[in-house]
């Protein structure tokens, strides 16, 4: 499947700023049926992009959960991303050059407007399920409380109604390690690569945990002195791997859209955010995940009208969302189930 190209109108941004000449990059898998109302909408995380399948197997594909025999499943890459969305290498219309570092902030309320220009596009009027992880569920959130009467499921994993203090924290780190590469600020391609190596390596201490890390990247001798443990080479390979298929400028980007979110900005608060919406909905998070922890989970689940809450005991940490595939098709099962009240 290859992405198809959405031209977006000019796009007021919550900033204030216009976005001029923007598209989207989006794929979708499955065929509608005679009522329309069989889609599942994915919304994905920091550096994924519109090939759900490729990114959540297990999940998502034929013979999963989400199988595109029986559903129509869309995947739009986000504003700001690398992968065929208009982003920071893209050039400004009004000058030809790429923006590089200058490229206007984007909110999460803004990645959510772009998904609903597309979904008009689309002609769907009924998306049976909404569903994402970390900034994929940010995005759902938002948008299942913009649009309550469109959403007929939503699913959120590891993810919150808020971005916290840590992880503002954690995405700063991040960012000033990529600031601090002198290619950064030169405003062009490939800048910031050395930097970027770094905050990934920042960034995987977020998304793992202590268990993950003792049980696969504990060395293997205690009869030795080591120059090269594998904890560190692993941290290099991992930087180096997301190098190859990813930008500092975009990076820089999506962390600042992450850490504007806020459900509860302008709408007196978040629980009373959360009580807009209107879709059932299932809650999941991830016993070791310090990045969203579960307290964050109880939150939504707390707040959102009759949400169901669970819970995926997982020592992978955050990760767990992209990993944990046969626990989240549990508790979709249950969540499905005739017998779940809402």
């Amino acid at each position: 499947m290859t992405s198809q190209i959405f031209e977006l109108p000019d796009l007021k941004l919550e900033s204030g700023e216009t976005l001029h000449g923007a598209h989207v990059a989006y794929q979708t898998w499955g065929q509608l049926n005679e009522d329309r109302d069989n889609v599942v909408w994915v919304c994905h995380a920091l550096t994924a992009n519109a090939d759900v399948l490729a990114w959540w197997p297990g999940l998502v594909g034929p013979g999963c959960y989400y199988d595109p025999a029986d559903w129509f499943i869309v995947c739009a890459n986000v504003l700001g991303s690398c992968y065929g969305t208009t982003g920071p290498l893209d050039a400004d219309p009004a000058t030809g050059q790429g923006r590089f570092q200058h490229f206007p902030l984007l909110t999460i309320r803004d990645l959510v407007a772009a998904h609903e220009a597309l979904r008009e596009e689309l002609g769907l009027t009924d998306i049976n399920t909404l569903i994402g992880g970390s900034l994929g569920g940010q995005q759902a959130l938002e948008w299942a409380v913009v649009r309550p009467d469109l959403f007929d499921h939503l699913v959120v994993v590891a993810t919150n109604a808020r971005h916290s203090a840590w992880g503002i924290a954690f995405n700063e780190a991040q960012r000033l390690a990529i600031e601090a590469d002198p290619t950064y600020s030169a405003g062009q391609p490939g800048g910031g690569d050395d930097g970027l190596r770094a905050a990934r390596a920042i960034a995987l201490l977020s998304y793992r945990s202590y268990s993950a890390y003792a049980e696969t990247q504990t060395d293997p001798t205690d009869d030795e002195l080591l120059r090269e443990h594998r904890a560190s080479t692993y941290q290099r390979y991992q930087g180096d791997k997301l190098v190859s298929r990813f930008d500092a400028y975009s990076y820089v980007s999506l962390s600042r859209s992450m850490d504007t979110h806020n459900l509860g900005r302008n709408r007196g608060g978040v629980p009373a955010a959360l009580a807009r919406i209107g879709a059932r909905t299932l809650v999941l998070g991830i016993s070791s995940d310090v990045l969203f922890p579960l307290s964050e989970q109880r939150e939504l689940a707390a707040h959102i009208p009759g949400a169901m809450y669970a819970e995926l005991d997982s020592r992978y940490g955050h990760d767990g969302f992209l990993l944990e595939t046969a626990a989240i098709t549990h508790f979709l099962e249950l969540f499905y189930a005739p017998t779940f009240v809402h």
